[in-house]
């Protein structure tokens, strides 16, 4: 695997109280890229930092469509593949 695209569900932080719901939902976006490419160390590009972001604090988006790429044996890069929700 050296490219992947994957859609990432972040209804469930909606069951919480929204206190700290943003720092939830980059936790979730780690732990489920870890577990489906069996990497130690997820880096996050700043695209999908800013999309989360975006709405607001304790609103982010239910789903989030991402771009995987391995960088070396270990190590995945985590990117914004495309807006959920926006029409162009």
């Amino acid at each position: 695997m050296s490219e992947a695209i994957y859609v990432i569900n972040l209804n469930r932080l909606y069951w919480t109280r929204r206190y700290r719901r943003l720092a939830r939902a980059i936790k979730m976006i780690k732990e489920f890229i870890k577990k489906h490419t069996k990497a130690n160390e997820v880096l996050i590009d700043s695209s999908v930092n800013e999309y989360i972001f975006s709405r607001a604090y304790d609103r982010p988006p239910r789903k989030i469509v991402v771009k995987v790429t391995k960088i070396d044996e270990g190590v995945v890069k985590v990117s914004l593949a495309l807006e959920v929700g926006k029409t162009s």
